[in-house]
């Protein structure tokens, strides 16, 4: 069964320094058919504007994911990690036992344009952790590229939670299959381009819920980039 979830029904929250459409119900935006799917709980694209961003503030028991499309974001946070992120880089923290935490466009003239994405953990009170990864296009071109799972593999961040993450670039490339074991569910989410999946066609900032399907098929790409979670159902 397939869900389509239409960017352009996203929740909207402008701030003048911070513009973000919530997937998800975030903050003041609440809608009780989207308050998540499985352990994915927020998937918010935001833009920052240039010397702006988000002052300290604490998170616990979460894996909050960035993943940066343009721009340069700046990250410090109590357990003494700092740096910055580029496109292609994956920052994963773990809040756990709690930890808190800043992120600022680094820019003092240019926007930062950025996916953050939250996940329930399956385990609770564990060490607050940091990781990040470089993931280039070539890797993402034409293929799904595993950039977050559940044991590290493939080099991708580590997850607490029994989820996947793959990235794609696509572009007139051969179609391509993903896999659901029984007992899974998909979340695609169309970060820009066109694509359509299992034949339904979405847009830049669209995304669809996949149950009771055995095989995801991504087509008909027109540059797309895309994000792919595998969940338990």
């Amino acid at each position: 069964m397939l869900e389509i979830r239409k960017g352009t029904e996203r929740g909207v929250a402008d701030h003048g320094w911070l513009n973000s459409h919530h997937t998800f119900s975030f903050g003041h935006y609440h809608d009780p058919l989207h308050t998540g799917f499985g352990p994915l709980l927020v998937i918010n694209e935001d833009r920052v504007k240039a010397g702006q961003g988000f002052g300290t503030h604490g998170h616990s028991d979460m894996e909050i994911i960035s993943y940066v499309l343009d721009g340069a974001l700046e990250h410090k946070d109590s357990m003494g990690t700092g740096s910055v992120l580029h496109y292609g880089d994956v920052q994963r923290m773990s809040a756990g036992t709690g930890v808190r935490h800043s992120e600022f466009n680094h820019s003092q003239t240019a926007p930062v344009h950025f996916l953050q994405i939250w996940i329930q953990p399956n385990v609770k009170g564990i060490p607050p952790s940091y990781e990040e990864k470089h993931f280039t296009a070539a890797q993402k071109q034409g293929q799904l590229r595993l950039i977050a799972s559940s044991d590290g593999r493939e080099n991708s961040v580590l997850i607490h939670q029994d989820a996947a993450i793959y990235a794609a670039i696509l572009n007139g490339d051969p179609v391509l299959q993903h896999t659901l074991a029984a007992g899974r569910s998909a979340y695609v989410h169309l970060i820009r381009g066109q694509l359509s999946v299992n034949g339904k066609k979405l847009e830049g900032g669209d995304a669809v819920k996949v149950t009771a399907e055995n095989l995801i098929t991504l087509a008909h790409a027109e540059d797309a980039e895309v994000l792919l979670f595998d969940l338990p159902y």
